[in-house]
């Protein structure tokens, strides 16, 4: 940093009589330079330093305290965002407005007491102006008792939190959806939309590709995902965010909804999510905060926590919807605003890092706290009073087969990979064997008796007719199905007998052979359900 005398070599003599005056100093009438000589003598005295410090006002003080911590010297856009800006003033105005009687911020008492100056400094991104403490003034310095950082923004109002979101191990369960989708050739854009996954779908496959489980094509990894889905679900998820904490190619801005990229430059996942990390480390344990105020105060005090300098310029970012360029400073709610409410509202709070409230349930969160998981999470330890799996698997008689959250991943992935899939609903997962999702089973080398033997162990029984049906398509490599909306074919003389003996005949017209049958149009569901009662699959094909 430059020395004391090299800050006074530009000043005018009115700036150091201002000086002067700070420190109850009478200078001798003679050539400015001979000023500035006898005020950089005098400025050594460490005494004198330590008296003038203790007059401080406790602001300036604090400002003085972080930039000492700070190694001497901080930007001074940073600087100013906390501890207000510095004017600058030529003589006339300096002996008009006598700034050091009220001095518009800590940082401006600091300057015109000479225990900050300002200058210009090399940085990885080229010259940036900083606030610095004088060089040979810095060992001078008292010790400065350093309050710990106040929490960022607010906490929040009763009615902000009036209804929680709790954090949950919801992330396993949509793990184990897209990776049963992915496994099952499904598209995961257009594919899983009926069932309301809780996390952001590009999250968690970009989280699953830095787990290992799914390769650079989105192919699953079979022996890595076996043994991610055995593992028991706290070890699960706390792996899961220790892998995020570590993932370097897991960019949470190039995720963020609403916004797309161009050009070259390059970012650092890493250093973006630990920044955040630390200023939320600040909110109290336990506490309910007010979303907009925290990204407010990040705003004001760590505005530069993911880009600084030029890459305000450097960076092209551009507004999905309008096609604007985000460019500069003041997009910064554009960008870095954004970034930190989606952050919060979602990757912190699918990894269970963070609980979200509102006023309403449906409405959009407005405060935040972390979790009671959260130190434990990323300290990579597993959290307490996570789920058991230790659920059963339920088989009606109609072929529906039902799996909850507390049924092993394991089994629900296997499911998922023999049959169709319905929509979730009560948490519950529901599935249903068809001919076609058999048949793209025994493609993967899946066989039918492995579904039975899935179901008799992890259910509380399979009814006769499902085991029969399973049994039958088995054998005879075909289902009942019918055709062209009006014709039921099934594979055997028995089977059409059977029908006819049910309550399904009244469905039934005119008999087209020994396998095949008119059924009324409109009835097909029916006597598909009638079939599977009866021991046969069967599907409706338009």
């Amino acid at each position: 940093m430059p020395s004391f005398s090299t800050f006074l070599s530009d000043k005018p003599l009115e700036f150091i009589h201002i000086l002067a005056r700070g420190w109850n100093l009478d200078l001798p009438e003679s050539s400015l330079e001979g000023v500035r000589l006898a005020l950089d003598r005098k400025l050594r005295d460490g005494e004198l330093v330590a008296e003038v410090v203790a007059a401080l006002p406790s602001a300036a003080r604090q400002a003085l305290a972080a930039l000492v911590g700070a190694g001497g010297r901080v930007p001074l856009d940073q600087f100013s965002r906390r501890y207000g800006e510095i004017r600058q003033m030529g003589p006339a105005r300096l002996a008009r407005e006598h700034p050091e009687r009220s001095p518009v911020s800590p940082a401006e008492k600091l300057y015109f007491l000479g225990l900050a100056g300002l200058a210009h400094f090399d940085t990885g991104d080229g010259p940036r102006e900083h606030v610095y403490v004088p060089d040979d003034l810095l060992p001078l310095l008292p010790a400065l008792p350093v309050e710990g950082p106040a929490p960022l923004g607010r906490p929040a109002r009763g009615a902000e939190y009036a209804n929680a979101r709790p954090a949950t191990d919801a992330l396993l369960d949509d793990a184990t959806t897209l990776l049963a989708a992915l496994r099952s050739g499904m598209d995961p854009e257009t594919g899983l939309e009926r069932f309301g996954l809780a996390v952001g779908r590009q999250f968690l496959l970009a989280l699953l590709r830095a787990h290992g489980l799914v390769d650079p094509s989105d192919k699953v990894k079979p022996d890595p995902v076996r043994a991610f889905l055995e593992i028991e679900p706290g070890a699960a998820l706390a792996a899961l965010v220790q892998t995020w904490l570590a993932a370097p190619d897991l960019d949470e801005l190039r995720l963020l909804p609403g916004l797309a990229f161009e050009g070259t430059w390059q970012n650092d996942p890493l250093q973006t999510r630990r920044a955040i990390l630390t200023l939320m480390d600040r909110l109290p344990d336990g506490e309910w905060w007010n979303l907009a105020a925290f990204i407010a105060a990040v705003r004001e005090q760590h505005f530069d926590f993911q880009r600084t300098g030029e890459a305000f310029n450097a960076w092209y970012i551009l507004d999905a919807d309008s096609g604007k360029f985000l460019r500069g400073q003041e997009n910064w709610e554009q960008v870095e605003g954004r970034l930190l409410d989606w952050f919060i509202r979602g990757p912190l709070h699918w990894l269970g890092l963070v609980d979200l409230a509102g006023t309403d349930r449906d409405g959009p969160p407005l405060a935040f706290r972390r979790s009671a998981w959260s130190r434990t999470l990323l300290e990579g330890e597993l959290p307490a009073r996570i789920r058991l799996e230790n659920g059963r698997v339920h088989v009606r008689s109609n072929g529906r087969i039902s799996a909850g959250t507390k049924v092993p991943r394991a089994v629900r992935y296997l499911l998922s990979r023999f049959c169709d899939w319905e929509e979730v609903r009560g948490g519950e997962y529901a599935y249903r064997p068809t001919p076609a999702s058999l048949l793209q089973a025994a493609d993967a080398g899946l066989q039918v008796e492995q579904l039975i033997a899935l179901l008799a162990k992890h259910s509380d029984g399979i009814p006769p007719n499902v085991t029969m049906a399973l049994k039958n398509w088995q054998r005879d490599g075909q289902a009942a199905r019918i055709q062209a909306r009006t014709v039921l074919q099934v594979p055997t003389p028995e089977a059409l007998q059977a029908l006819r003996a049910s309550r399904a005949a009244r469905f039934l017209g005119e008999i087209l052979g020994p396998t095949a049958v008119v059924v009324a149009s409109g009835a097909e569901t029916q006597v598909v359900a009638v079939l599977m009662e009866l021991g046969y699959l069967g599907e409706v094909r338009s």
